[in-house]
């Protein structure tokens, strides 16, 4: 089905987000972040009636909430669940605490159309102290889809956040996951979800490298029109830094060898790592933070409601018409792709930062 072109896209406060799904270059599904987390926040059912009302057909949820869950049944909107990083050491010990997981927040709503569950959120970078947890705990989820006959049809899928590679990871070709997590945690992981037909996600937030790095052109950031950046490594240039930080990864993923590889050798193939990948999570804040890095006086000027218009929407129109992704593919690269919502100081990095009250403006053409 073709996407409807969203033209101005601006979520802010609490409550909703946008995700874009593409299936190929040609054809998508667009949806939501649905996030709880903020101060009068519309109930589920007018949130719902608000997804249907916009033709969304895919909502992300930060975690397993009920009224949600029992909200979108019946709606024919795809529904990704989230299991907390808090959870993740009772899930990887225990068995039996998967099973009731996926009992409770899976089994428990055969009207709702979910087809992934995210085990954590950026475990390496907000709870680092879980990294050898992950996996375990994904592994003993996807045994209790299986077990509940839902291993194929529900995903098990963990967003990483791009600190997972070391620094610098410009140009992209020199792109390469940090020592401490490489081979122990990357690799086994890239195989796992080989295996189950799973796809490997990542976080990409341009907005965070222009902030931290002066030397970022901010129309490069941003999706503005510029002269471009040349990668020597592979002789490409890069227009906008999303689509650079997208195959900072798949370079990354490349260079890891298979488990059963004695050596780091040949690495994988384009073209397993292309079908791999996938973002769940990209966008531009539209407003200040209010602690900690949020103070400074580029992320002042940058935070602005101009370049979370500027960048959302480009972004948006660029995927719809199979623009954006790997440059290195020539082929968008991701199946779905968040633009979350920056709740109340509650989103990462010093708190994030903060857009106002809740309301969503859509325009379609």
């Amino acid at each position: 089905m073709a996407l409807p072109k969203l033209l101005l896209l601006l979520f802010v406060g609490g409550a909703l987000s946008l995700t874009f799904f593409s299936g190929s270059a040609e054809a998508g599904e667009v949806g939501v972040c649905y996030g709880m987390m903020g101060d009068n926040l519309p109930q589920p059912p007018a949130v719902v009636q608000l997804l249907k009302q916009h033709g969304i057909t895919m909502v992300r949820l930060y975690d397993a909430d009920a009224g949600g869950l029992r909200a979108l049944a019946n709606t024919g909107i795809k529904v990704g669940v989230s299991l907390p990083n808090d959870n993740i050491p009772d899930a990887a010990s225990s068995m039996s605490y998967a099973v009731r997981w996926v009992q409770s927040n899976v089994q428990a709503y055969p009207g709702t159309w979910i087809d992934s569950v995210a085990v954590g959120n950026e475990v390496f970078h907000q709870a680092p102290w879980l990294t050898h947890q992950l996996l375990p705990a994904m592994k003993n989820i996807q045994a209790a889809l299986a077990g509940a006959g839902l291993g194929d049809a529900v995903k098990v899928v963990t967003p990483i956040a791009l600190d997972a590679l070391k620094v610098p990871s410009f140009p992209p070709s020199v792109g390469e996951f940090r020592d401490d997590i490489a081979w122990s945690v990357m690799r086994p992981m890239v195989d796992f979800l080989e295996q189950t037909g799973s796809y490997l996600t990542f976080n990409i937030y341009p907005y965070f490298a222009y902030k931290y790095d002066s030397h970022v052109d901010p129309d490069f950031a941003f999706f503005r029109p510029n002269n471009g950046q040349h990668d020597p490594g592979t002789g490409l240039t890069y227009f906008n830094l999303f689509d650079a930080m997208v195959d900072a990864v798949f370079h990354a993923v490349e260079k890891l060898g298979n488990s059963g590889e004695h050596t780091h050798g040949n690495g994988r193939t384009r073209r397993r790592v292309a079908s791999l990948m996938r973002v769940p999570e990209s966008g531009a804040p539209g407003g200040k933070g209010k602690t900690g890095v949020a103070s400074n006086s580029k992320l002042d000027g940058s935070a602005s409601t101009e370049n979370a218009q500027a960048y959302n929407s480009n972004l948006i129109q660029s995927c719809d018409f199979g623009g954006c992704g790997s440059v290195v593919y020539q082929q968008p690269s991701f199946g779905n792709c968040v633009l979350p919502q920056w709740r109340n100081g509650l989103k990462r990095l010093g708190g994030g930062p903060n857009t106002g009250p809740p309301y969503v403006h859509l325009a379609q053409g």
